[in-house]
């Protein structure tokens, strides 16, 4: 049989090899856990996804973009109010200077509530004093702490409540009005050391804050347009531990084909109490809204592409510099069979100086099929390189660098960019150089956070919003 044309089931893929799997030590511990993760509610609802899914398809098809961001991998400690509060605040400025420039609705997903799995090169690390270890593979599997290195399937169940918890306190903040547009106090732009930059990002602001009193003048408040001062925010996460995402995959009714709509007398977000029938349900992974297949895990007849075919979810495929055209074209192929747009997003991540050599042949591949996936660029994780001091940073130059490649080169081909996916936090760390504050290699010591990759700062994030929406914007203009 054809790849992708065998029975699915929500345990199929353990019939298939397996990648950065976990070994735990004990078997039993591990099932009373899964058993329990299996028995508690879902984290979303199967309405939201069919709303992503409809969103992405917008974005797929050039009428919506979509902007990605988070933090490498999560950790439990991320889950307090100010952290979550910092992500928030600057996704949703970005998005809103993506809005402006490109004159297009942004779709927003969050890499959070439920990023705490980390793929490893090797099972096993050096210390600084020279013990081997095994390697953090995420707080969701093991300690940070080198003497506490142990898999502990208690951390699975520790993951989802404090997935809950970030997903609650999203929703709350978002129904308060955290997302309220009249909020101009909130844009502080006295980082930038630029003064010319500031004045270019501060007449953006400007004009952002003169059309919003304009709808105020003509009566588009927020009470006869809500989106004024509330948002939709879709949470994601790298599906990498498949035992924990199968024990939050749910049955739900398939749609009626008289209505097309799911049958009112069963709630989507709720587990049926007696098993429904495989031919008339359809499966959702309600640990999140969109799960996404790693670099490392994407091979054709593994697990992880056997799990992702089968789920309604939106998913997205990390591509880089080791896939072929043609394993791009069976990956789609396999995930995406009824060709729906937007179903399957196109995570690239080349770098700066390699972008060149392998995203046209990608796009070419892509573009002789019926395929219409969503074309993310990952500009992060192919710029990561070591500073003289040793900490691993990145540098804002090679990211915009990749960021406007992706752009002329899809343009050039008559294709479309249609999202940006980073690694960022809200806070003030200086991980990564550059940027209009201007930070360099012997700034990094001052406040280096991060226990995984080098992330872009509050700062550095709005930076290439206000970049993308500049360049967005005289394209348009340029055009007319």
């Amino acid at each position: 049989m054809a790849e992708g044309n065998t029975a699915w089931a929500p345990d199929s893929w353990k019939t298939k090899p397996i990648k950065q799997d976990v070994m735990y030590d004990d078997a039993n511990e591990l099932e009373t856990v899964l058993t329990r993760v299996t028995r508690m509610p879902p984290l979303v609802s199967s309405p939201e996804i069919d709303r992503l899914r409809q969103q992405l398809r917008d974005v797929a098809e050039g009428r919506a973009f979509l902007l990605q961001g988070g933090d490498c991998a999560e950790s439990f400690d991320y889950c307090n109010p100010h952290a979550i509060e910092d992500k928030l605040k600057v996704l949703l400025q970005m998005s809103l200077v993506l809005v402006w420039g490109m004159r297009l609705p942004v779709v927003r997903i969050a890499r959070m509530a439920g990023q705490y799995a980390k793929p490893r090169s090797s099972p096993f690390e050096k210390t600084e004093d020279g013990r081997t270890v095994m390697s953090y593979r995420g707080d969701n599997v093991n300690s940070i702490d080198p003497d506490n290195r142990r898999p502990d399937p208690q951390r699975l169940l520790s993951a989802y409540l404090h997935s809950a918890a970030t997903i609650n306190y999203v929703r709350l903040l978002l129904a308060a009005g955290f997302a309220d547009l009249h909020k101009p106090e909130a844009w502080d732009l006295g980082y930038v050391r630029n003064k010319e930059i500031r004045s270019e990002y501060q007449n953006i602001v400007n004009r952002l804050t003169d059309s919003l009193k304009f709808m105020d003048v003509v009566g588009a408040t927020e009470t006869s347009l809500p989106s004024l001062n509330t948002v939709d925010l879709y949470t994601s996460h790298e599906a990498l531990l498949l035992d924990y995402e199968q024990a939050l995959t749910r049955p739900v009714l398939k749609p009626t084909a008289a209505v097309g709509k799911r049958s009112s007398y069963y709630e989507p977000s709720t587990p049926p109490r007696e098993p429904l029938a495989p031919e008339l349900c359809d499966w959702y992974n309600l640990s999140t809204h969109f799960i996404w297949i790693g670099d490392r895990t994407r091979q054709l007849n593994g697990a992880h592409v056997e799990y992702f075919r089968g789920v309604k979810n939106p998913v997205g495929v990390k591509v880089g510099p080791t896939m072929e055209p043609e394993e791009l074209v069976r990956v789609l192929d396999i995930l995406d069979p009824m060709n729906e747009p937007g179903r399957v997003t196109l995570i690239t991540r080349y770098g700066a100086t390699k972008i060149d050599q392998f995203l046209p042949a990608h796009i070419a591949a892509v573009q002789k099929t019926e395929h219409k996936p969503v074309w993310c660029c990952d500009p992060c994780h192919g710029n990561t390189t070591t500073a003289p001091s040793g900490h691993k940073t990145r540098s804002f130059d090679a990211i915009m660098a990749e960021i406007t490649a992706n752009m002329k080169i899809h343009q050039d081909l008559g294709s479309r960019l249609s999202g940006i996916h980073l690694e960022l936090t809200g806070e003030h760390v200086t991980e990564c150089t550059g940027g209009s504050q201007e930070l360099s290699h012997s700034d990094l010591p001052s406040n280096y956070q991060t226990f995984c990759d080098p992330r872009l700062n509050y700062e550095q994030s709005l930076d290439i919003a206000f970049k993308i929406a500049k360049d967005f914007e005289s394209e348009r203009q340029s055009s007319q």
